[in-house]
């Protein structure tokens, strides 16, 4: 089997030497050269499978040797050597499109990470793989609008390198998704993906939870603990909701990205820790930027590059795919037959705006295969807070008068709350109540029998249970 090549491309004789070694006794061929104009020479008589490039150059930058390998072999990572604590520079770089960056003084263990990470890229980059396999989140990301299609090919893009992403988006839109996709996609597949919603973290405990902490460091530390750091290490941390970080917790994660190492609570020494950082809210993080919320340098390392999820209004057309794939898994679930949409349920869907987006469809969806007959969905079982409804072939816009059988728009109570039809009883209380006339019902028709009642919903006997105990129904 032909070596594995590598390009080094250092002014530093002591770093050459020091690479050329270590990438050596991995098995893998080195050239090693010092100035700009020795790499393109080098380039231009063979492709590399991985090259390193220092930042400043006697003939140039390495900016130039990252820009000239994206022209010219598109499927080499490019790796950027930074002097310590230059992390200006490594995200810079990594805009540029550099796969990733190691700061001088080298730490070699990091350095092999880095390599067996960039080679696996570089190998499924020329074999045509990695793209997601059949079975993984992929599947779930539902839709052919043009929107829908950008996202996939930006998610594809950004799976190839170990650039920190911010996903940005209202709540709802599948983020998590996102980000699992740009996991499963990239050569940190094998690694693990570990989510965290930093909203759900109590502050007193933050630095525990991210970075770990030692035996006894503590009232209550009874054992060692590995942080969300290390428990990512080798692949990806999901900082969810990043916003609802306080300032204090901002300083220390701006730290550990940037020095790519943590230190547990009564250690005495950092932790390297080799992690892909993706990031997410649905608040805006500039604007936060601008009041002073939210720490500017943290800002800048984790949104090296943007990717915007659109709501589920800006892709209407996706919308029967989406609920398709919804009753389908509602019914795997329950072990019934799938529901599906009458011709007015599913225009009801495309006209409504999804103020909670995609959630909010699965959450109507469920309710609505509680409430109809049989498994035929009407748009009065959707029990929608909106505008009339507009009659097949007809473009989507508001109308005077709602047809007829079909719930009038629903009126803005103070607070925000959307009154039931006819009623000035809040949205929420209306379908309670409409729920629980339903429930009621079905239990009296087949004499109490949990499991009979819940058949005749059609909905399973243990989302019966919760509903009867949601609504205080003995």
């Amino acid at each position: 089997m032909t070596a594995q090549t590598v390009l080094v491309i250092d002014d530093e004789r002591d770093i050459r030497e020091l690479l050329t070694i270590t990438l050596g006794r991995m098995d893998l061929q080195v050239d090693a050269v010092g100035t700009v104009a020795e790499a393109r020479r080098a380039l231009g008589e063979r492709s590399y499978d991985l090259c390193f490039t220092d930042m400043r150059l006697p003939d140039g930058t390495g900016h130039e040797i990252v820009e000239l390998i994206a022209a010219s072999h598109p499927d080499t990572p490019v790796a950027m050597i930074t002097a310590y604590g230059n992390v200006d520079a490594a995200v810079n770089a990594l805009k540029a499109g550099a796969f990733d960056f190691v700061s001088k003084p080298v730490d070699i263990q990091m350095l092999r990470r880095l390599v067996r990470t960039a080679l696996k890229l570089a190998e499924e980059r020329r074999s045509g793989g990695g793209p997601a396999k059949a079975g993984d989140s992929s599947d779930r990301l539902i839709g052919d609008s043009p929107a829908m299609q950008q996202v996939r090919a930006t998610i594809a893009k950004l799976a190839r390198n170990q650039a920190p992403v911010y996903i940005a988006g209202e709540s709802g839109v599948g983020k998590e998704l996102v980000a699992r996709l740009i996991h499963e996609q990239g050569p940190r597949a094998g690694g693990p993906f570990v989510p965290v919603n930093c909203g759900a973290i109590p502050s007193e405990l933050m630095e525990s939870e991210f970075f770990g902490h030692r035996k006894g460091s503590f009232t209550g530390a009874g054992a060692d603990k590995e942080g969300l750091f290390q428990a990512a290490h080798g692949g990806t941390l999901f900082l969810d909701e990043v916003a609802e970080l306080p300032l204090h917790m901002q300083v220390k994660l701006l730290r550990a990205i940037q020095e790519k190492a943590v230190r547990p609570i009564g250690a005495r020494e950092e932790v390297p820790v080799d992690v892909r950082i993706l990031s997410a809210t649905h608040k805006n993080l500039g604007q936060l930027v601008e009041q002073g919320q939210f720490r500017q340098d943290l800002f800048y390392r984790i949104n090296v590059i943007e990717l915007r999820v659109p709501p589920l209004r800006e892709r209407r057309g996706d919308v029967p795919l989406l609920a398709a794939f919804i009753l389908r898994q509602l019914a795997a679930k329950s072990g019934t037959a799938p529901g599906h949409l009458l011709p007015a349920a599913r225009l009801a869907l495309e006209d409504y705006d999804f103020p909670g987006n995609v959630r909010e469809l699965e959450n109507i969806l469920e309710r609505a295969m509680a409430m109809c007959e049989g498994d035929s969905i009407d748009a009065i079982d959707l029990m929608l807070p909106q505008r009339p409804l507009r009659h097949p072939g007809e473009p989507a816009a508001a109308h005077a008068a709602p047809q007829p059988g079909v719930p009038a728009a629903a009126p803005a109570m103070p607070g925000g709350h959307a009154t039931a039809p006819g009623g000035d009883v809040p949205l929420d209380d209306y379908i309670s109540n409409l729920e629980r006339t339903a429930i009621i019902k079905a239990l009296e028709e087949s004499r109490y029998n949990k499991t009979a009642a819940a058949k005749k919903l059609g909905i399973t006997f243990r989302a019966l249970r919760y509903k009867l105990k949601k609504l205080g129904i003995d």
